[in-house]
């Protein structure tokens, strides 16, 4: 079977799994309490098929009760430090380049040759429009990776949106096969401005976090607005005061690993453009703020 059958017989495949259904209930068994006498074996043996680091776990490996615990697991302090120019913003995450780029008309690129709207996307028209002519860049995290995402830089966060939408792979398979796979997917988008607090015309800034089959769930540290809703509709939380983040602050986290899609207005800050597969690690440069 040549490539373009395989990958259309998998997602014939996918499209007939109750996706929702095995996310749900892979959620649930990740939060099955663990004897405390198998725990360190088991999250090493885990680490070791998954490839991650055991040296960089802050925590003793008892003291994780469950799977979600081990994968939601915090950092030793100083394992990822923040590159030390201020005009760089910072990888919000541990993962690999997706694609990236530049907004243009409306839209931004799925995988090459695909594209999606970002009024979609953002489920808002008006916000999107101010960020034509901006940059784009996405993020995605393997079970390996640490599933906790923070600021790229000092923000303020004016509101988020949850949007409901289905589960499906945002792998290969998935960019490929699915149209609109990130409009589709469920996902939680956290608008920002970036400043310092003393400027009147910050940079737009927002963050999506984007679910996937398998994905628990997405939840935030500054809200209790998670993934998972049963709402039919978008549902927006609106921050009046504005919520401060600073940079390299915690925001958020994964319940098992997905996507960041991160985007910034034109003209005060932009975001590199890196090849696909390229490995990318929490508070490293990824672009500037002029």
């Amino acid at each position: 079977m040549g490539g373009e059958e395989s990958r259309l017989g998998w997602i014939g495949v996918i499209r007939l799994l109750p996706r929702s259904a095995l996310s749900a209930a892979l959620g649930r068994i990740a939060e099955v309490r663990i004897p405390g006498r198998l725990r360190r074996p088991l999250w090493r043996g885990f680490a070791a098929a998954v490839g991650a680091d055991l040296a960089e776990v802050k925590d003793p490996l008892e003291s994780f009760e469950c799977l979600q615990a081990f994968f939601t697991r915090a950092l030793r302090p100083g394992t990822r430090p923040l590159s030390t120019d201020l005009g760089d913003l910072v990888a919000p995450c541990d993962g690999a380049w997706g694609e990236s780029g530049r907004v243009e008309s409306g839209r931004l690129v799925q995988v090459k040759g695909r594209t999606y709207s970002l009024a979609d996307f953002l489920e808002d028209p008006d916000c999107a429009a101010r960020f034509e002519g901006g940059s784009f860049a996405t993020f995605y995290l393997a079970p390996r990776d640490y599933h906790r995402f923070h600021a790229p830089c000092e923000a303020r966060v004016q509101k988020a949106t949850h949007v409901p939408g289905q589960l499906w792979p945002v792998n290969r398979i998935g960019l490929e096969g699915i149209s609109d796979l990130f409009v589709r997917n469920e996902r939680i988008c956290a608008h920002m401005k970036m400043t310092d607090g003393s400027s009147e015309h910050a940079t737009d800034l927002v963050m999506v976090a984007v679910g996937a089959t398998l994905v628990g769930k997405i939840r935030l540290a500054f809200d209790d607005l998670t993934s998972r809703l049963r709402e039919a509709e978008p549902t927006t939380h609106a921050y009046p005061e504005a919520i401060p983040l600073r940079r390299g602050e915690e925001w958020g986290r994964f319940e098992f690993g997905s996507t960041i899609v991160m985007i910034v207005g034109p003209g005060q800050a932009s975001l590199a453009e890196k090849p696909p597969g390229t490995p990318l690690r929490l508070g490293e440069a990824i672009g500037r703020i002029r």
